[in-house]
C-alpha cells in the first residue's frame, strides 16, 4: 500500500556561509509497535545500502505507519569535498542556469564539520523512519575524508520519477549554517519557489512539506531563524538540489553551527537525536502515517 499523498511528496536541506549557496522537546508522537532493528554498522557506524526497504504487508493488522513509503535523506556535503576542490568547482545544471557541483559546508567553532553533523541526523533519522516501516535512501553512502559530493543535481533527482532509485514520496535535505552576523540563530526550512518548468510540479506539495517541517522542530523545541526566511520558511527558486526534484522536497537549514549555543547542541548525541525525531515526526505527519 503506498503513503503518497494525492501530489506526491519529499524531503530535503543547505545554504548559507557554510553551505555556499547549495551547497529539548514538545512531547513526540505517539510511538509506534516495535519494529526490528536495522542491520547493524561497520566498526565506522557507517553502513548504509540504499536497497534497504521493509516489506509492505497491506493485510497485516500489525503494518506499522509508514508501511510502503519510500523517503529521501540527503545529508549536505561530504567530509572529503575539502579535498577535492577542483571537482566539487565544477560547474552543474542548477535549473537552467549553472552552480558549482557542491560545497565543503561549514564547520563549529571547535571544528565539528557540517558534513559529520548532517550525516549523524540523517542516520538517526532513518533508524527511526525504518521503525516505523518506511524504505530510506540516501544520497551518500557514508562520511568519508576521502570522498566527495554527489554533485546537487544528482543529489536533486535522486527518487525522481523515472530516475534512480525507488519514486519517493518526500526528500528532505539535511544542513547547518554558517552565519557570522551577530544574533543569528535558529533553523530555516526551505522550500522551492517558481520556476516555471523545474519545480511548478512540486511547489505546492513542497510547500506544505516545509510547513509540517517547520511544525515538527518547533514542537521538538527548536526556534524559528531569526535572520533568515519568515516564521522559520524561506522560499528560493537558486539551489539546484530542490530544483532538479520531481517530488515534494525540503531543504532544511537545523541551525547555526557559528552559534555557540547551538553549536553545542548539534555536537551532543542528545541534540542530533532531538533533531532526527522532529525529521522523523515530520514525514509521519505530512504522509499520514
Amino acid at each position: 500500500m503506498s503513503l503518497r499523498p494525492g501530489v506526491g511528496l519529499l524531503l530535503v536541506a543547505a545554504l548559507t556561509a557554510g553551505c555556499a549557496g547549495d551547497p529539548g522537546g514538545a512531547p513526540a508522537a505517539p510511538a509506534a509497535p516495535a519494529a526490528p532493528a536495522a542491520p547493524p554498522a561497520t566498526a565506522s557506524g557507517e553502513a548504509s545500502s540504499p536497497a534497504d526497504a521493509t516489506p509492505s504487508h497491506a493485510d497485516d493488522p500489525d503494518r506499522r505507519p509508514l508501511d510502503g513509503a519510500v523517503i529521501v535523506l540527503d545529508p549536505g556535503h561530504q567530509l572529503g569535498n575539502r579535498r577535492h576542490g577542483a571537482e566539487i568547482g565544477a560547474p552543474v545544471d542548477a535549473g537552467g542556469f549553472t552552480k558549482e557541483c557542491n560545497t565543503t559546508g561549514t564547520a563549529t567553532g571547535t571544528g565539528y564539520p557540517e558534513a559529520t553533523f548532517t550525516w549523524q541526523v540523517a542516520v538517526a533519522t532513518r533508524r527511526m523512519l525504518r521503525r516505523l516501516g518506511a524504505r530510506v535512501v540516501m544520497t551518500r553512502q557514508r562520511n568519508s575524508d576521502a570522498d566527495w559530493g554527489p554533485c546537487v543535481d544528482e543529489r536533486g533527482r535522486l527518487g525522481n520519477p523515472g530516475g534512480p532509485g525507488p519514486r519517493a514520496d518526500a526528500k528532505i535535505s539535511i544542513h547547518a549554517d554558517g552565519s557570522y552576523a551577530g544574533g543569528a540563530v535558529g533553523f530555516h526550512v526551505i522550500r522551492p519557489g517558481d520556476l516555471p518548468g523545474w519545480t511548478d510540479d512540486v511547489e505546492a506539495d513542497s510547500a506544505r512539506l516545509a510547513t509540517v517541517l517547520r511544525d515538527a522542530l518547533v514542537a521538538r523545541g527548536f526556534a524559528p531563524s531569526t535572520y533568515r526566511g519568515e516564521a522559520g520558511i524561506d522560499v528560493r527558486t537558486d539551489l539546484g538540489t530542490l530544483n532538479h526534484s520531481d517530488v515534494p522536497v525540503v531543504m532544511a537549514e537545523l541551525g547555526n553551527m557559528r552559534d555557540p549555543g547551538e553549536a553545542a547542541v548539534m555536537e551532543s548525541r542528545q541534540g542530533r537525536q532531538r533533531y532526527a525525531r522532529a525529521l522523523a515526526d515530520a514525514v509521519r505527519a505530512y504522509l499520514g502515517g
